[in-house]
């Protein structure tokens, strides 16, 4: 299945700074400002003048950036599109086969097989479709454009570092629309940080090798922090006359504190008890419920999109054999012009909703739950029909 991103796990970090060279304007003299950058900046001037020669304008990228519609599907939706019966038998063979290599990412990095095996799945099928947009022409769209420049410009010339050690093609690298390379989909300036050659054979090729494309993951997670042996999501059950409010990864308890709440574990037991944790609630009070400890926020370096960091996450418990998560019967949610129309409503208030795009994103959420407390409403953070037309 194609790549889902919503520029997720994008390590904005960088020695070039967007205002640098202004985005926008004529293509050609971008290229050639962002040439001239580099080469000031220490790239060698022949090598950097065959990586730009070549590089075209995307539109097809542009487009690809403007369309992310399934990202407003609700969590249940969503999970089911991509949580399939053959995704998971086949993550499960997969653990099997590399089990050496999942093996060595558990002893150095702390990290359970199910992670990488639902991003591995979730990024590109298992590596059998990684995307076929130029990467070069992809990052230098992307930086030319005005959106989020600063966010692919220091990707730009991470991609020409790599070409200059012999590891990147302008020509002919390919991979997602938004830049990312490899079986589980990483950035230029992430693979230069944190490229492993998982297989011994002197190189790291994210395309080809499942060994090195799952060790730099798993050492890319650990540069963002995942806590070595550690949970990251588990399915609990709320007790009767639970606090609405207290929902959401604004809010973090103990787990020992949420088991005296009453909190309990759907499966098996709640993890170490001094373990700090949020109770996420995707479709309110009426749908599923998990406990994200820590190594849960470590997603959102990933992917900033909650839907789809909570489908991955929960993967990867399936993964590690949970069951399938209790649906519920949650309160109809709204449609995509429905949210639109919230967001916008909500704005006018003064909330910061971030983009009105019909996505329920931390802001739209925050400023849901804000409102349902001053109505007097159960303040579980999702927005029903009949919340809209109260507002």
């Amino acid at each position: 299945m194609r790549k889902l991103v919503a520029i997720a796990g994008i390590v904005m970090a960088g020695a070039v700074s967007a205002q640098d060279v202004p985005c926008g304007g004529s293509f050609a003299q971008f290229k050639a400002d962002m040439a001239a950058e580099a080469v000031a900046g220490g790239h060698d001037p022949d090598l950097t003048r065959r990586f730009f020669d070549g590089i075209q304008h995307s539109p097809s990228v542009l487009k690809a950036d403007r369309r992310q519609g399934i990202f407003q599907d609700p969590f249940i939706t969503f999970s089911r599109k991509l949580i399939s019966q053959s995704r998971l038998d086949k993550g499960r063979q997969m653990g099997r086969s590399y089990a050496s290599v999942f093996d060595r990412i558990q002893s150095e990095y702390g990290i359970a097989p199910g992670v990488l095996l639902a991003f591995w799945a979730f990024e590109t099928d298992y590596g059998s479709f990684q995307g076929d947009f130029n990467t070069a022409n992809a990052l230098v769209t992307l930086a030319h454009d005005c959106r989020r420049p600063e966010i692919f410009r220091p990707q730009v010339f991470s991609a020409l570092s790599l070409y200059g050690q012999g590891d990147f093609d302008p020509d002919t690298t390919t991979g997602a629309w938004a830049g990312e390379i490899g079986m589980v989909q990483m950035l230029p300036k992430d693979i230069l940080e944190n490229g492993v050659d998982g297989d011994g054979d002197g190189r790291v090729t994210l395309k080809t090798s499942p060994a090195d494309a799952l060790l730099s993951g798993a050492k890319m997670l650990s540069h963002l922090g995942w806590r070595p042996g550690e949970p990251w999501l588990q399915e609990v059950i709320l007790p009767d006359g639970f606090e609405w409010s207290k929902a959401g990864l604004q809010t973090t308890h103990t787990v020992a504190e949420w088991e005296q709440m009453g909190v309990r574990a759907r499966q098996g037991v709640l993890d170490d008890g001094r373990l700090a944790s949020s109770i996420l609630l995707p479709q309110g009070r009426g749908g599923p419920s998990f406990l994200a400890y820590p190594n849960f926020s470590v997603y959102f370096e990933w992917n900033q999109s909650f839907t789809y960091v909570l489908t991955a996450a929960y993967f990867g418990t399936r993964l590690e054999g949970a069951p399938v998560y209790d649906a519920g019967n949650p309160a109809q949610g709204l449609s995509g012009d429905q949210m639109k129309a919230l967001q916008t409503k909500l704005q006018s208030m003064g909330y910061d909703v971030g983009k009105i795009d019909g996505i329920l994103g931390a802001g739209t959420r925050a400023a849901v739950r804000d409102v349902q407390v001053k109505l007097g409403l159960p303040a579980d953070a999702w927005p029903t029909a009949d919340l809209l037309n109260r507002l």
